[in-house]
C-alpha cells in the first residue's frame, strides 16, 4: 500500500492551491490607488457624478491578488426628483493575468433594483452568476473572458498608438447570461477640453449590441492618447440627446499624463 501511495505521489504530486500557470500580461497603464472623477451632463444640466477607484493595495480573491476596481454613479440631489440613480459596479481583476475573478453590479434607479454577481473560474472555463441573491446559474465561457467593466481596463493596457483608425480589437466578454466577442473600434484622434484640462485623445467605440444596448453606435470613449489611456470623456447617445461624462479630477496615476496639454 505504501509503495502504491509513493508511486501516486510521484506521478500526481500534491500541488499547492493556485499553482495553475495562469496567463501573465504586461500592464504599464494603471495601478493601485488610481482615482478618476467625472461629471455627467444631459444637455446643459449636470445630472450625476461618477467615480472610478482602484484599491490602494491588493485584494485577495480565491488566493490571488487582485485590483478591486469600484465604479459609482450617483445622480445629483437636484436631479433625484427627475431620475434617482445610485449604481455601483465592482470588478476584481487578477494583478498578473488581467482577467476578472469576480464582478458585481448593484443597480438602484428609481424603483428598479438589481443585484448581480458573476464569479469566474478560468480553470473550468465557467462563470457562476447570482441574481438578486436567490438564483445561481452556471455558464460556459472562455478561460480569460472579461466582464463589461474589466474589458475597458484590459483595452487600456494595449498599445493603441500602433493602431490605425478603423482597426478593431476583439475582447471576449461576459455580461448577464451571455458570452460574446466585444468589438472595440478605433475611431480616430481628437483634442478635447474638459473640466480637468485639455487632452489629446484616441476615440474608441465599444460595439455593445449584445446584452447592453441595441445600437452599436451608442458609446464613444475618449482615452488619453498616451501610456495611461485614462478615460477623459464618454459620450452615450440615448433616444433624446446624449449623456456626456467628462473628467473633472484624477489622482494616483501610474505615471505621467503626457497627453494633457499645457502641463
Amino acid at each position: 500500500m505504501r509503495k502504491s501511495i509513493l508511486i501516486l505521489l510521484i506521478l500526481f504530486p500534491i500541488l499547492p492551491v493556485n499553482s495553475q500557470n495562469y496567463r501573465e500580461l504586461p500592464n504599464n497603464a494603471w495601478g493601485f490607488g488610481e482615482r478618476l472623477s467625472f461629471e455627467i451632463s444631459y444637455g446643459f444640466i449636470t445630472a450625476a457624478e461618477s467615480f472610478i477607484t482602484i484599491s490602494s493595495s491588493p485584494v485577495m480573491v480565491r488566493g490571488r491578488e487582485t485590483y478591486e476596481i469600484n465604479f459609482e454613479v450617483n445622480s445629483r440631489p437636484g436631479f433625484d426628483v427627475v431620475y434617482k440613480v445610485r449604481d455601483n459596479y465592482k470588478s476584481f481583476i487578477d494583478t498578473r493575468g488581467l482577467f476578472p475573478w469576480k464582478f458585481e453590479q448593484h443597480v438602484r434607479e428609481q424603483n428598479f433594483k438589481k443585484d448581480f454577481i458573476a464569479e469566474f473560474d478560468p480553470d473550468s472555463a465557467k462563470v457562476k452568476t447570482t441574481l438578486n441573491n436567490n438564483e445561481v446559474r452556471g455558464f460556459s465561457a472562455p478561460a480569460y473572458v472579461q466582464d463589461i467593466f474589466s474589458a475597458l481596463y484590459y483595452v487600456r493596457t494595449l498599445d493603441l498608438k500602433k493602431m490605425k483608425d478603423g482597426e478593431v480589437i476583439q475582447v471576449e466578454t461576459f455580461n448577464d447570461d451571455k458570452h460574446f466577442p466585444l468589438s472595440v473600434k478605433i475611431i480616430g484622434r481628437e483634442t478635447v477640453d474638459v473640466a480637468s484640462g485639455e487632452y489629446k485623445t484616441v476615440i474608441v467605440q465599444p460595439m455593445l449590441s449584445e446584452g447592453f444596448t441595441n445600437k452599436t453606435s451608442d458609446i464613444f470613449v475618449y482615452l488619453s492618447d498616451d501610456d495611461r489611456k485614462i478615460p477623459v470623456k464618454v459620450k452615450m447617445k440615448i433616444v433624446i440627446g446624449a449623456l456626456i461624462a467628462e473628467l473633472t479630477e484624477y489622482s494616483g496615476l501610474r505615471g505621467p499624463l503626457d497627453a494633457k496639454i499645457g502641463d
